[in-house]
């Protein structure tokens, strides 16, 4: 399917509206630990089989090197990732940041999730596995996500 194709099918998506907008004063990046969320479909199983409409999760722990994209999209080009990691998961430059003191600290807890999302109301994601990521990362103190789309 072409881009133009995409773009012609989702033209009339229309976006949420919330009614209240949260508001939140974080403490400053240097005092704050941080965590990547990524959408690259990542998994430190070797399991390469992440299926279409799956609006699950995964956790990596911090240390793991050994990740598998595992990106569902035909589309998706994966010439980032094979010449470096941090394209779609940055955690080299996460850590270099924490030692220079731009950050506070790395989360142990990163989370991945799938981007190609043919259910484009994401509902499993908005009632179900977002907030458990969500209380995934919390229970790991972590004050402010690194939002990776891929």
């Amino acid at each position: 399917m072409s881009d133009k194709q995409v773009r012609s099918m989702l033209s009339s998506l229309e976006g949420f509206v919330f009614d209240d907008v949260p508001w939140t004063s974080p403490k400053p990046l240097s005092e704050s630990r941080v965590a990547i969320v990524t959408t690259a479909g990542l998994t430190v199983d070797g399991n390469a089989d992440w299926n279409a409409g799956d609006q699950g999760f995964k956790i990596i722990p911090k240390g793991n090197d050994d990740l598998t994209l595992a990106h569902y999209s035909p589309n998706f080009d994966r010439t980032g990732w094979i010449v470096d990691k941090n394209v779609v998961f940055p955690i080299d430059r996460l850590e270099e940041m924490a030692e220079e003191g731009i950050v506070g600290s790395v989360a142990e807890t990163h989370i991945s999730f799938m981007g190609a999302q043919p259910d484009h109301t994401l509902e499993t994601i908005r009632m179900d596995s977002g907030p458990a990521a969500a209380q995934a990362l919390r229970e790991d103190n972590v004050d402010i996500v690194l939002l990776i789309p891929v």
